[in-house]
């Protein structure tokens, strides 16, 4: 898969990252975002090196989408975390 397609895939990781943990973001709309892609990111990359589960090059795979999706939610509670009570 190519660029485009990690963010692409990023951007609706994060969104069902988001249905998948509702609630309100320090970052709103474009935080969601960029985490889902930073997620998709991380994710993929945690897949192929330490999980021995090599992201293919399918952007249907499941592998893949559950590699992005885990990794947009951990990102995104690690930013609840540390930013969460920002907005206070």
């Amino acid at each position: 898969m190519g660029i485009i397609s990690w963010i692409v895939l990023g951007l609706l990781a994060g969104a069902v990252a988001k249905l998948l943990l509702p609630g309100r973001d320090p970052g709103g709309f474009i935080g969601t975002t960029v985490i889902g892609i930073a997620g998709a990111f991380i994710g993929g990359w945690i897949s192929a090196r330490y999980l021995d589960r090599p992201i293919t090059n399918h952007f249907y795979d499941g592998a893949t989408w559950t590699a992005a999706i885990g990794g947009s939610l951990v990102l995104l509670v690690g930013y609840r975390i540390l930013f969460g009570h920002s907005r206070r």
